[in-house]
């Protein structure tokens, strides 16, 4: 009757009517809080990645991340597998061994053949299924004690209660307030690198460009590692690559890209893909010559090989950063490195990574994760910390051909990072065994026969 009275119309009442005090309180809440996330992302992430500093609240958090996994690992009763069960001798040895059990007679007066060395065969055979030292390299490293997320440790045997109590908090805290978190950086980070990589694509080429093209790319994956909460500690930074040298590293998950290029800018090699990865591809080689390969060009290593050759003669472009082991690895090893970047002759600079699985899994088996679960898991974990260490730049010696350099500079990496090195191929991983190898012990076997006939006729 009052709003009659005032002279408004049946839709302004109905306006008046339908209007709720609370919904405009809502929208008030929900833009305060979405006010102070930013604020609180800016200031204490964004701002500080933009310039390269730390408040060390990320340093903080790990200490107390162990502080806990320290008290509550008594609760936890694990036995873990030795990391090589069988000791490895050599084939001649070992059927030496076994001739000598079985008959009494040494090697030097054996015959050609004797039924006991298929015994020889036939504990290899086991032994490879008990204690495969390829296989086991492309699933998750076991740990100590249970780290309140996944339990890696096969040979799991007790949980309390309390830990129990421990793992829903790390649930709610992870999912309910770190991953929000990382993901608003991760994509304000990529976002970031798209949209300002564009934008330098239009300057002309010059030393403004490639300035301006290494602060952003910096500033971007610095924002991008804090949205893996990635604590990274560098040693010898004084070998860090230098333009025209390759850079090549151990090989963990994609993530190994950022966590170096955080630290310094780089040349990609890569592969051209399609999708989100694909605008990014073509953003970032607008400002920066990164060398992107179509499918049919990967195959052809001559066209690889020149490719790469052309860009380390200009010491004006950035390093290349090469894994030349082609495929994941779980942390534990590095496998055997692709002698194609060893082949052009360029100075090398090697570099170590080493992850600390107590705080998340990095290793990326993309046999069994896609691109998009593996980051949710990498984002849902509590943190991502590892180590990498510059190693002294290493080049190619007189007589030494390529295949002998990779090695060289596989071992020096191997034994900086603590790892395992293996000669087997990473791409057994999806692969089957090639005929080589299995011909390589039948020639090792001839061997010894013949090596044993010709002691016996000089004899």
């Amino acid at each position: 009757i009052s709003f009659r009275c005032m002279g408004c119309s049946t839709e302004e009442m109905g306006l008046f009517l339908d209007f709720n005090p609370f919904d405009n309180l809502l929208c008030i809440l929900l833009g305060i809080s979405f006010t102070v996330w930013f604020t609180l992302l800016l200031v204490f992430i964004i701002v500080p990645a933009i310039f390269g500093v730390s408040f060390g609240i990320r340093q903080l958090y790990m200490k107390t991340l162990l502080k806990i996994f320290e008290a509550e690992a008594e609760h936890v009763v694990y036995t873990l597998y030795n990391e090589c069960v069988i000791e490895p001798t050599s084939l001649e040895e070992e059927i030496k061994e076994i001739r000598r059990s079985g008959s009494n007679r040494d090697l030097d007066h054996a015959s050609e053949f004797e039924m006991s060395d298929i015994f020889y065969f036939c504990r290899q055979g086991v032994e490879s299924i008990m204690d495969d030292e390829v296989t086991k390299r492309f699933s998750a490293e076991e740990l100590e004690s249970w780290n309140l997320l996944t339990r890696s440790n096969y040979n799991f045997q007790h949980i309390s209660l309390r830990l129990t109590v421990l793992w829903g908090l790390g649930v709610v805290i992870r999912y309910g307030f770190l991953l929000p978190l990382r993901v608003t950086l991760a994509f304000t980070g990529v976002g970031l690198l798209v949209v300002l990589t564009s934008i330098i694509g239009f300057l002309p080429n010059g030393r403004m460009k490639n300035f301006l093209s290494e602060q952003v790319h910096l500033m971007c994956y610095r924002i991008c590692v804090r949205a893996l909460t990635a604590i990274i500690t560098y040693h010898d930074s004084e070998n860090k690559p230098k333009n025209g040298g390759i850079c090549v590293a151990n090989h963990t998950s994609p993530i190994d890209v950022i966590i170096l290029a955080s630290d310094g800018c780089y040349a990609m090699v890569g592969q051209i893909h399609g999708g989100l990865m694909g605008v990014i591809q073509k953003s970032m080689v607008k400002a920066c010559p990164h060398i992107w390969f179509e499918r049919s060009e990967v195959k052809d290593r001559h066209l690889v090989a020149k490719r790469l050759s052309d860009h380390v003669e200009d010491k004006t472009k950035l390093p290349i950063l090469i894994f030349p082991e082609g495929t994941c690895i779980n942390n534990t090893s590095v496998m055997m490195f692709k002698k194609g970047s060893f082949e052009i002759g360029s100075t090398v600079y090697p570099v170590a990574i080493k992850y600390d699985p107590r705080f998340g899994d990095a290793f990326w088996n993309s046999s069994q994760f896609g691109m998009v679960n593996y980051l949710l898991r990498m984002m849902s974990s509590w943190a991502i910390v590892c180590s990498v260490w510059y190693l002294p730049p290493m080049t190619r010696e007189e007589g030494e051909d390529a295949v002998q350099f990779a090695n060289r500079v596989k071992a020096a990496i191997a034994r900086q990072g603590g790892l395992v090195d293996l000669l087997w191929d990473g791409g057994l991983k999806r692969g089957k065994v090639k005929d080589t190898f299995k011909e390589e012990q039948q020639k090792l076997y001839s061997k010894m026969l013949v090596g044993t006939q010709e002691d016996r006729s000089r004899s």
